[in-house]
């Protein structure tokens, strides 16, 4: 399917790893220049090289601690014309409300929750005269499916899906539209490392962490791609009349009693 986002400018935050580079390289696949923000320059540089190997697309990177509003301001100075948002940084630490402190919670929150909270403002600042323009936030399972073993997480994404719903539900007003994707578990190298900890844990061997991912839909975890691909089409005109919702991607998981 032809998409139509050829010639677009997409910025991508937490884009040199996981979910992020795999929405990166499928808008640079679809035609769009692509920005890729992260805060590690080495993963950045990396990322930058493996997508212009396989996309004639303007690559450019941007290095950014997103907790800061600062680097924000940096950002919407340096790339002000952008037409596609994705919102990906930051990941909340396991925990329950004992083990996870004030420090580590608010620490996690300025990354992912305020990180997306203020990107989105400034940039729909931007947006707003151009009448045009596409912010899609990557929130998480865990909003619609709490877990008090993930409360830190599950707090912040049913915040920030709130957050999605609500803008969505308004920025058609300026010809913007807003809209977020909650995945479930997604095989990244993050998810792989966990999973080994956990079978070193419960089975003494590591390379057993696959056993993990069978009681999953389909016996597996979602393929990055596959959240990219749906990221590439809510960015595109082919998804017009979508703003204000938010799509699982966990092959019907939240609909059962858990997902692990």
């Amino acid at each position: 399917m032809e998409l139509g986002l050829r010639g677009r400018k997409a910025l991508i935050t937490g884009a040199s790893k996981g979910i992020g580079l795999a929405c990166s390289a499928a808008l640079a696949e679809e035609g769009c220049d692509v920005i890729l923000v992260s805060r590690n320059t080495a993963d950045l540089a990396k990322a930058a090289q493996q997508i212009r190997a396989k996309s004639n697309v303007s690559v450019t990177y941007h290095v950014a601690d997103l907790a800061v509003s600062a680097a924000i301001a940096e950002l919407t100075a340096a790339y002000p014309d952008i037409d596609i948002l994705v919102n990906n940084a930051g990941a909340i630490p396991g925990g329950s409300i004992d083990t996870v402190d004030e420090a580590r919670w608010r620490h996690a929150w300025d990354l992912k929750v305020f990180g997306y909270i203020n990107m989105t403002r400034a940039y729909l600042a931007l947006m707003r005269p151009r009448r045009s323009g596409v912010i899609i936030n990557m929130l998480g399972l865990a909003g619609e499916k709490p877990d008090s073993a993930y409360i830190a997480g599950s707090a912040g994404n049913a915040s920030l899906m709130a957050f999605t719903k609500a803008l969505g539900g308004t920025s058609p007003a300026d010809n913007i539209r807003v809209v977020g994707i909650n995945p479930g578990p997604v095989l990244t190298e993050r998810l792989e490392t966990l999973l080994r900890n956990k079978a070193r844990v419960s089975h003494g061997d590591e390379s057993r962490w696959q056993e993990f991912l069978e009681p999953l839909p389909f016996g597996r975890a979602a393929h990055v791609e596959e959240v990219a691909a749906m990221t590439a089409f809510l960015a595109s005109d082919r998804a017009s009349y979508i703003s204000g919702t938010i799509v699982t991607i966990d092959g019907g998981a939240a609909n059962r009693g858990s997902v692990f």
